[in-house]
Protein backbone atom coordinates (compact mmCIF):
# COMPACT_ATOMS: atom_id res chain seq x y z
CA UNK A 1 0.00 0.00 0.00
CA UNK A 2 2.62 2.27 0.59
CA UNK A 3 4.37 1.81 -2.36
CA UNK A 4 1.24 2.36 -4.10
CA UNK A 5 0.51 5.69 -2.57
CA UNK A 6 3.96 6.77 -3.29
CA UNK A 7 4.00 6.51 -6.67
CA UNK A 8 0.61 7.76 -6.74
CA UNK A 9 1.89 10.99 -5.28
CA UNK A 10 5.25 11.00 -7.43
CA UNK A 11 3.32 10.74 -11.07
CA UNK A 12 3.49 14.64 -11.32
CA UNK A 13 6.58 16.73 -10.98
CA UNK A 14 6.74 20.67 -11.45
CA UNK A 15 9.39 21.78 -14.31
CA UNK A 16 11.25 24.55 -16.76
CA UNK A 17 9.58 23.74 -20.39
CA UNK A 18 10.65 24.92 -23.66
CA UNK A 19 7.63 24.67 -25.26
CA UNK A 20 8.26 26.27 -29.02
CA UNK A 21 11.45 28.55 -29.97
CA UNK A 22 11.67 31.24 -27.50
CA UNK A 23 9.11 30.03 -25.18
CA UNK A 24 9.64 29.42 -21.34
CA UNK A 25 7.22 27.80 -19.06
CA UNK A 26 7.06 26.91 -15.48
CA UNK A 27 4.49 23.74 -15.39
CA UNK A 28 3.10 20.58 -13.97
CA UNK A 29 4.58 17.48 -15.74
CA UNK A 30 4.01 13.75 -15.91
CA UNK A 31 7.46 11.64 -14.72
CA UNK A 32 7.63 7.76 -14.87
CA UNK A 33 7.19 6.00 -11.12
CA UNK A 34 10.95 4.97 -10.09
CA UNK A 35 11.72 1.63 -9.57
CA UNK A 36 14.51 -0.38 -7.56
CA UNK A 37 17.52 1.12 -9.46
CA UNK A 38 15.83 4.45 -9.26
CA UNK A 39 16.64 7.43 -6.51
CA UNK A 40 13.84 10.46 -5.96
CA UNK A 41 15.23 13.63 -5.66
CA UNK A 42 13.98 16.85 -4.25
CA UNK A 43 15.58 20.01 -6.17
CA UNK A 44 16.63 22.66 -4.16
CA UNK A 45 18.59 24.25 -6.59
CA UNK A 46 19.21 24.11 -10.35
CA UNK A 47 21.86 25.83 -12.94
CA UNK A 48 21.09 26.99 -16.41
CA UNK A 49 23.78 26.62 -19.02
CA UNK A 50 23.41 29.73 -20.90
CA UNK A 51 24.80 28.41 -24.22
CA UNK A 52 23.78 24.94 -24.88
CA UNK A 53 20.11 25.02 -23.20
CA UNK A 54 20.26 28.63 -25.70
CA UNK A 55 20.79 26.80 -28.15
CA UNK A 56 17.88 24.20 -27.33
CA UNK A 57 15.87 27.08 -26.92
CA UNK A 58 16.61 28.63 -29.99
CA UNK A 59 15.85 25.60 -32.34
CA UNK A 60 19.37 24.89 -32.89
CA UNK A 61 20.32 21.41 -31.57
CA UNK A 62 17.69 17.87 -31.08
CA UNK A 63 20.09 15.81 -28.78
CA UNK A 64 23.69 16.66 -26.95
CA UNK A 65 25.65 17.86 -29.46
CA UNK A 66 23.75 17.10 -32.76
CA UNK A 67 22.26 20.57 -34.29
CA UNK A 68 19.05 20.54 -35.91
CA UNK A 69 18.88 20.50 -39.72
CA UNK A 70 16.05 20.66 -42.21
CA UNK A 71 13.82 17.83 -42.00
CA UNK A 72 14.50 17.09 -38.48
CA UNK A 73 11.84 17.42 -35.86
CA UNK A 74 11.17 20.36 -34.05
CA UNK A 75 12.67 19.75 -30.56
CA UNK A 76 9.47 20.84 -28.36
CA UNK A 77 8.45 20.83 -26.00
CA UNK A 78 11.50 19.92 -23.92
CA UNK A 79 12.43 19.92 -20.53
CA UNK A 80 16.30 21.54 -20.77
CA UNK A 81 18.94 21.32 -18.42
CA UNK A 82 21.23 18.90 -16.77
CA UNK A 83 22.31 19.97 -13.38
CA UNK A 84 20.67 20.20 -10.11
CA UNK A 85 21.22 19.79 -6.62
CA UNK A 86 18.68 18.42 -3.79
CA UNK A 87 17.60 16.11 -1.05
CA UNK A 88 17.24 12.37 -1.55
CA UNK A 89 13.72 11.63 -0.21
CA UNK A 90 13.04 7.76 -1.62
CA UNK A 91 15.26 5.01 -2.67
CA UNK A 92 15.00 2.09 -4.73
CA UNK A 93 15.73 -1.73 -3.32
CA UNK A 94 18.84 -1.94 -5.36
CA UNK A 95 20.54 2.03 -4.70
CA UNK A 96 23.39 2.02 -2.42
CA UNK A 97 26.34 4.07 -1.04
CA UNK A 98 22.96 7.14 -0.37
CA UNK A 99 20.55 7.43 2.11
CA UNK A 100 16.75 9.79 2.88
CA UNK A 101 18.20 13.04 3.35
CA UNK A 102 21.34 13.19 1.95
CA UNK A 103 22.35 16.18 -0.30
CA UNK A 104 23.57 15.15 -3.63
CA UNK A 105 24.03 15.89 -7.39
CA UNK A 106 21.58 15.55 -10.04
CA UNK A 107 22.21 15.38 -13.86
CA UNK A 108 19.11 14.58 -15.82
CA UNK A 109 16.06 13.07 -14.88
CA UNK A 110 13.33 10.88 -16.33
CA UNK A 111 10.24 12.94 -17.97
CA UNK A 112 7.55 11.71 -20.13
CA UNK A 113 5.74 13.43 -22.89
CA UNK A 114 8.18 15.71 -23.71
CA UNK A 115 10.89 14.86 -27.09
CA UNK A 116 13.53 13.48 -24.82
CA UNK A 117 12.53 11.22 -21.86
CA UNK A 118 15.09 13.60 -19.97
CA UNK A 119 15.54 17.18 -18.53
CA UNK A 120 17.32 18.77 -15.92
CA UNK A 121 14.98 21.91 -14.35
CA UNK A 122 12.41 19.34 -12.80
CA UNK A 123 11.25 18.52 -9.29
CA UNK A 124 11.04 16.13 -7.79
CA UNK A 125 13.75 14.44 -9.72
CA UNK A 126 13.21 10.26 -10.31
CA UNK A 127 16.84 9.39 -11.89
CA UNK A 128 18.81 6.06 -12.30
CA UNK A 129 21.26 6.07 -9.49
CA UNK A 130 24.20 6.74 -11.97
CA UNK A 131 23.18 10.14 -12.39
CA UNK A 132 22.91 10.79 -8.45
CA UNK A 133 26.48 11.81 -6.67
CA UNK A 134 26.84 12.22 -2.62
CA UNK A 135 27.65 15.91 -1.97
CA UNK A 136 31.02 16.49 0.08
CA UNK A 137 29.72 18.83 3.29
CA UNK A 138 32.50 21.47 2.83
CA UNK A 139 30.05 24.13 1.00
CA UNK A 140 27.08 25.27 0.34
CA UNK A 141 25.36 22.63 -1.70
CA UNK A 142 24.23 25.78 -4.40
CA UNK A 143 28.34 25.49 -5.18
CA UNK A 144 28.21 21.78 -7.21
CA UNK A 145 24.67 23.27 -9.08
CA UNK A 146 26.56 23.85 -12.31
CA UNK A 147 28.97 20.41 -11.92
CA UNK A 148 28.25 19.63 -15.32
CA UNK A 149 29.39 22.39 -16.79
CA UNK A 150 32.17 23.21 -14.31
CA UNK A 151 33.29 19.54 -15.60
CA UNK A 152 33.87 20.53 -19.23
CA UNK A 153 36.17 23.84 -17.80
CA UNK A 154 38.00 20.98 -15.73
CA UNK A 155 38.08 18.51 -18.95
CA UNK A 156 39.32 22.18 -21.13
CA UNK A 157 42.35 22.47 -19.00
CA UNK A 158 42.72 18.89 -17.72
CA UNK A 159 43.66 17.38 -21.25
CA UNK A 160 46.80 18.98 -22.72
CA UNK A 161 49.81 18.58 -22.28
CA UNK A 162 51.84 21.41 -20.86
CA UNK A 163 54.97 22.09 -18.89
CA UNK A 164 55.02 24.88 -15.56
CA UNK A 165 55.20 28.51 -17.20
CA UNK A 166 54.06 27.55 -20.59
CA UNK A 167 51.28 29.82 -22.03
CA UNK A 168 47.91 29.11 -22.49
CA UNK A 169 44.82 30.96 -24.34
CA UNK A 170 41.49 30.18 -23.83
CA UNK A 171 38.73 32.38 -25.93
CA UNK A 172 35.49 32.91 -24.57
CA UNK A 173 34.77 34.92 -21.17
CA UNK A 174 31.20 32.43 -20.27
CA UNK A 175 31.05 30.28 -17.61
CA UNK A 176 33.16 26.91 -19.22
CA UNK A 177 36.26 29.83 -20.24
CA UNK A 178 36.29 30.90 -16.63
CA UNK A 179 36.69 27.28 -15.48
CA UNK A 180 39.14 26.27 -18.58
CA UNK A 181 41.38 29.47 -17.51
CA UNK A 182 40.62 28.75 -13.36
CA UNK A 183 42.12 24.50 -14.22
CA UNK A 184 45.13 25.89 -16.56
CA UNK A 185 46.11 28.29 -14.16
CA UNK A 186 45.79 25.62 -11.33
CA UNK A 187 48.41 23.48 -13.29
CA UNK A 188 50.73 26.20 -13.74
CA UNK A 189 49.98 27.36 -17.29
CA UNK A 190 50.44 31.16 -17.83
CA UNK A 191 46.95 32.06 -18.52
CA UNK A 192 45.12 35.11 -20.87
CA UNK A 193 41.69 34.74 -20.78
CA UNK A 194 39.95 36.33 -24.38
CA UNK A 195 36.46 38.06 -24.61
CA UNK A 196 33.81 40.30 -25.09
CA UNK A 197 32.52 41.34 -21.90
CA UNK A 198 34.47 43.53 -19.70
CA UNK A 199 32.16 42.56 -16.94
CA UNK A 200 32.93 38.54 -17.21
CA UNK A 201 36.36 39.47 -18.09
CA UNK A 202 36.72 40.88 -14.58
CA UNK A 203 35.84 37.54 -12.73
CA UNK A 204 39.13 36.11 -13.81
CA UNK A 205 41.50 36.96 -11.16
CA UNK A 206 44.35 34.17 -11.53
CA UNK A 207 45.73 35.43 -15.07
CA UNK A 208 45.69 37.79 -17.55
CA UNK A 209 42.26 38.94 -19.78
CA UNK A 210 42.47 41.08 -23.32
CA UNK A 211 38.89 42.05 -25.10
CA UNK A 212 38.72 40.27 -28.21
CA UNK A 213 38.46 43.64 -30.13
CA UNK A 214 37.21 42.46 -33.35
CA UNK A 215 39.94 39.75 -33.92
CA UNK A 216 43.28 41.98 -32.82
CA UNK A 217 43.82 39.78 -29.95
CA UNK A 218 45.30 37.13 -32.40
CA UNK A 219 48.22 39.99 -32.92
CA UNK A 220 47.92 40.88 -29.34
CA UNK A 221 48.47 37.28 -28.20
CA UNK A 222 51.69 36.72 -30.51
CA UNK A 223 53.05 39.81 -28.57
CA UNK A 224 52.83 38.62 -25.91
CA UNK A 225 53.93 35.06 -26.51
CA UNK A 226 56.17 35.48 -29.45
CA UNK A 227 57.31 32.00 -29.37
CA UNK A 228 54.14 30.54 -29.11
CA UNK A 229 50.69 28.77 -26.98
CA UNK A 230 51.46 25.57 -26.23
CA UNK A 231 47.52 25.79 -25.21
CA UNK A 232 44.88 27.32 -27.30
CA UNK A 233 40.87 26.50 -26.08
CA UNK A 234 38.36 27.63 -27.84
CA UNK A 235 34.81 27.70 -25.73
CA UNK A 236 32.38 29.98 -28.01
CA UNK A 237 32.01 27.16 -30.73
CA UNK A 238 34.08 29.39 -33.81
CA UNK A 239 35.97 27.51 -36.41
CA UNK A 240 37.33 31.07 -37.32
CA UNK A 241 38.91 30.99 -33.88
CA UNK A 242 39.72 27.81 -33.60
CA UNK A 243 42.20 28.62 -37.39
CA UNK A 244 42.94 32.22 -35.16
CA UNK A 245 44.30 29.87 -32.59
CA UNK A 246 46.15 27.51 -34.73
CA UNK A 247 47.96 30.10 -35.92
CA UNK A 248 49.17 31.62 -32.64
CA UNK A 249 50.37 27.98 -31.68
CA UNK A 250 54.36 26.58 -31.44
CA UNK A 251 54.86 23.31 -33.01
CA UNK A 252 53.60 20.27 -30.72
CA UNK A 253 50.85 22.55 -29.13
CA UNK A 254 47.68 21.44 -28.18
CA UNK A 255 44.44 22.65 -29.39
CA UNK A 256 41.11 22.28 -27.50
CA UNK A 257 37.25 22.32 -28.99
CA UNK A 258 34.84 22.96 -26.35
CA UNK A 259 32.33 24.74 -28.45
CA UNK A 260 28.97 23.64 -30.26
CA UNK A 261 29.54 24.77 -33.97
CA UNK A 262 25.97 23.92 -35.23
CA UNK A 263 26.03 22.80 -39.06
CA UNK A 264 29.58 24.50 -39.88
CA UNK A 265 31.81 21.89 -38.51
CA UNK A 266 34.24 21.21 -40.97
CA UNK A 267 37.83 22.06 -39.95
CA UNK A 268 40.55 21.92 -42.25
CA UNK A 269 43.03 19.44 -41.23
CA UNK A 270 45.70 19.95 -42.63
CA UNK A 271 46.98 23.21 -41.61
CA UNK A 272 47.16 22.06 -37.76
CA UNK A 273 48.95 19.01 -39.27
CA UNK A 274 52.09 21.46 -40.17
CA UNK A 275 52.87 22.01 -36.23
CA UNK A 276 51.97 18.56 -35.14
CA UNK A 277 49.28 19.80 -33.23
CA UNK A 278 47.08 17.42 -30.62
CA UNK A 279 43.27 18.34 -30.77
CA UNK A 280 41.44 17.83 -27.54
CA UNK A 281 37.24 18.02 -28.60
CA UNK A 282 35.75 17.91 -25.14
CA UNK A 283 32.11 17.15 -24.62
CA UNK A 284 29.80 14.88 -22.22
CA UNK A 285 30.54 13.66 -18.71
CA UNK A 286 31.79 10.72 -17.20
CA UNK A 287 31.20 9.46 -13.03
CA UNK A 288 34.51 9.89 -12.79
CA UNK A 289 35.51 13.25 -14.35
CA UNK A 290 32.60 15.07 -12.01
CA UNK A 291 33.86 13.60 -9.06
CA UNK A 292 37.26 14.85 -9.53
CA UNK A 293 35.27 18.15 -10.83
CA UNK A 294 33.74 18.21 -7.30
CA UNK A 295 37.04 16.95 -5.48
CA UNK A 296 38.17 20.28 -6.88
CA UNK A 297 35.30 22.57 -6.31
CA UNK A 298 34.92 21.86 -2.54
CA UNK A 299 39.25 22.19 -2.42
CA UNK A 300 38.41 26.01 -3.90
CA UNK A 301 40.79 25.63 -7.05
CA UNK A 302 37.67 25.55 -8.97
CA UNK A 303 35.65 28.60 -8.03
CA UNK A 304 31.78 28.55 -8.50
CA UNK A 305 30.43 30.71 -6.19
CA UNK A 306 31.85 33.52 -7.61
CA UNK A 307 30.41 33.62 -11.13
CA UNK A 308 26.54 33.39 -10.05
CA UNK A 309 25.66 36.66 -10.80
CA UNK A 310 21.69 35.83 -10.60
CA UNK A 311 19.32 33.94 -8.78
CA UNK A 312 15.69 33.60 -9.49
CA UNK A 313 13.10 31.74 -8.01
CA UNK A 314 12.22 28.88 -10.35
CA UNK A 315 9.16 29.93 -10.74
CA UNK A 316 10.04 33.15 -12.69
CA UNK A 317 12.43 30.89 -15.13
CA UNK A 318 10.91 32.47 -17.98
CA UNK A 319 12.39 35.91 -16.63
CA UNK A 320 15.97 34.39 -16.35
CA UNK A 321 15.82 33.19 -19.49
CA UNK A 322 14.81 36.52 -21.09
CA UNK A 323 17.93 38.25 -18.85
CA UNK A 324 20.21 35.54 -20.44
CA UNK A 325 18.90 35.76 -24.30
CA UNK A 326 18.77 39.94 -24.09
CA UNK A 327 21.82 40.28 -21.77
CA UNK A 328 20.03 43.26 -21.23
CA UNK A 329 22.64 43.96 -18.28
CA UNK A 330 25.48 41.79 -16.83
CA UNK A 331 24.66 37.96 -16.23
CA UNK A 332 27.28 35.14 -15.86
CA UNK A 333 26.03 32.16 -13.88
CA UNK A 334 22.01 32.15 -13.07
CA UNK A 335 20.71 29.91 -10.66
CA UNK A 336 17.01 28.47 -10.05
CA UNK A 337 16.06 28.52 -6.49
CA UNK A 338 13.28 25.73 -5.97
CA UNK A 339 12.66 26.45 -2.26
Amino acid sequence: MRRGIFFEFYMKAKAVVFRSPNEVSFEVVDCPDPDEGQVVVNVTHSWISNGTEGSYLRGERIDGDTPWRPGDPHPFPIVAGYQKVGIVDWLGSGVTGLKKGDAVFVSVSNINGMFEPRGGHISPSVSGCGAVIKLPPELDPVAYSGLVLTQVGFNCGDRPRFESGDAAVVVGDGLVGQWAGQMLASRGAEVVLVGRHKDRLSHFSIGETMLEDGGNWVEAVKERFPDGLQVGVDTVGSLGVMGQLESSMKRFGHLVSAGFYGTDDCMALQPPRYKELCIDLVSGATPDRLEKTMELVAQGVLDTMSLITHRFPVEQAAEAWDLVESKKEPVLGVVLDWV
